[in-house]
């Protein structure tokens, strides 16, 4: 298998002469399978609001019934959101026969996608289209990206006749992108369904690829930051658009944030960090790679931190952020505004607090008027512990599509459903397996997109992983 796979990687990647669609090169009736359950997939606005949720979850449980598990197994379960839509979780379980003596491995994606406006996308983001070695398309990366590649990678192996060796049990929520909610029922009030030793999530983890498309290493993630949000509102009388007066709600709102724009969060690490730093910089080069040498030995050395944080794909690793992500404001064209609210979102270090960010974004704002409330609940998760068991099958699984490629313990700067999982007691780890160049890393944002090679890569990921762990 390595050695089809690394052959498949470096000729047909990007910009292959014959301009054949690149998915045509794999002919396998898994392969085939599993893009049109992506395809159908992503033709699903699973969204919040546009209430199809619960038909892309019963989707899903009926090609598990077409592949051989009995209704015992899958489980369609309904939620119902603040707002009152009717969404819907799903768990299915791959009955192992016990000889392990272990108990089940925990397998997570989620259902629902960020918001897409077709008319700001270049392509039909409900399409999946196929274009110059990529997959296009809203949850192309995430997260149906995941939900496909274990629901295909179930089929497979049922259609294989693989009886493992422990039950595997996929757990698909469906708010991760909004509240969270579902995840945190299923860990608790379903947890006799989801109850595990540990947890793979399809939704964290990353292969990198380099500039030039080679890869140069995995980052498994085994720990995430906290996240959370605030909403900063400036209020006045207002007034007739004609008169304006200094105290303008909008302009005194700009102010705060360009002040907040202007603010960084102090240098924090870990152990996970500064080894992730450490090893990360063997797999750079040029000023990036100093920087991370540097700073996995001595976190304070300022040019250090300053080359990481202008790295979108660092900054988060180093520090607390917040940004500014919402904004609304004023009620009519012809009256000065009577109000205006930002909404910043913050991912928060290991260790500190939530009320000492919010104290932080007070000050920061320089404006006694303003007023902030932290929305929802937000709450911090530890660490999982490393497993040499995930550890030598994701080594495996990386390593036969890209031999000798480090495999980095990492802290997402971001939060995912594993967060809830590993407050429930069950260690998570991120194990997605996607590959990609930090520049086509676009989810949540236009013209999302994954590598054609990486998703059909990904299939082979989670058979090697899945076997490894739970086969003979």
């Amino acid at each position: 298998m390595r050695k089809i796979i690394t052959i498949i990687a470096g000729s047909f990647l990007f910009g292959h002469a014959s301009g054949q669609d690149h998915s045509s090169f794999y002919t396998e009736p898994y392969q085939k399978k599993a893009l049109e359950i992506y395809r159908t997939s992503i033709a699903f606005r699973t969204a919040m609001s546009h209430g199809q949720v619960p038909a892309f979850a019963n989707y899903l449980a009926d090609e598990f019934r077409e592949g051989g598990f009995p209704d015992e197994d899958i489980h369609v379960l309904p939620f119902k959101t603040a707002a009152g839509e009717e969404i819907a979780s799903l768990v299915v379980t791959y009955q192992g026969d016990g000889s392990s003596g272990k108990k089940p491995i925990l397998l997570l994606a989620h259902l629902d996608v960020v918001e897409a406006l077709p008319e700001d996308w270049e392509r039909d983001p409900f399409t999946l289209i196929e274009e110059d070695g990529y997959f296009f398309g809203r949850g192309a990366y995430d997260d149906k990206f995941g939900t496909t590649t274990l629901t295909s990678t179930f089929l497979r192996l049922k259609a294989e006749g693989f009886i493992p060796t422990r039950d595997l049990v996929i757990a698909f929520s469906s708010d991760e992108e909004t509240a969270q909610l579902t995840i945190q029922s299923l860990v608790d009030e379903h947890r006799q369904l989801t109850d595990a030793e540990f947890a793979l999530n399809a939704d964290d983890g990353l292969g990198v690829l380099n500039h030039n498309n080679e890869a140069i290493a995995y980052r498994l993630v085994a720990a995430e930051k906290t996240y959370a949000s605030f909403e900063l509102t400036v209020r006045n009388p207002g007034g007739h658009s004609s008169r304006p007066r200094a105290d303008n709600a909008i302009y005194e709102l700009a102010s705060i944030l360009k002040n907040i724009e202007a603010y960084r969060f102090p240098v924090r690490s870990n152990d996970i960090t500064r080894k992730y730093f450490e090893m990360m910089a063997d797999a750079n080069e040029g000023e990036l790679a100093d920087a991370m040498r540097r700073f996995s030995k001595y976190p304070l050395d300022e040019e250090a931190s300053d080359i990481l944080y202008r790295h979108p794909s660092e900054v988060g690793i180093t520090r607390t952020t917040c940004v500014v992500t919402m904004l609304s404001g004023g009620h009519a064209e012809n009256a000065l505004p009577q109000s205006a609210t930002a909404t910043v979102n913050c991912r928060i270090f290991p260790g500190v607090d939530v009320a000492d960010v919010e104290n932080t974004l007070r000050k920061v704002a320089d404006n006694d008027a303003v007023e902030i409330q932290q929305l929802g609940n937000p709450v911090a998760g530890p660490a999982s512990p490393l497993r040499e068991d995930v550890v030598s099958a994701i080594s495996k699984a990386v390593h036969a599509r890209y031999p000798g490629i480090p495999i980095i313990p990492t802290m997402a700067p971001w939060a995912t459903d594993g967060l809830y999982v590993r407050i429930a007691g069950i260690p998570t780890y991120g194990v997605m397996g996607v590959f990609l160049r930090a520049e086509d890393d676009f989810k949540h944002g236009l013209n999302e997109r994954v590598p054609v090679v990486s998703f059909f890569g990904a299939l082979e990921h989670w058979y090697v992983i899945l076997h490894d762990l739970a086969g003979r």
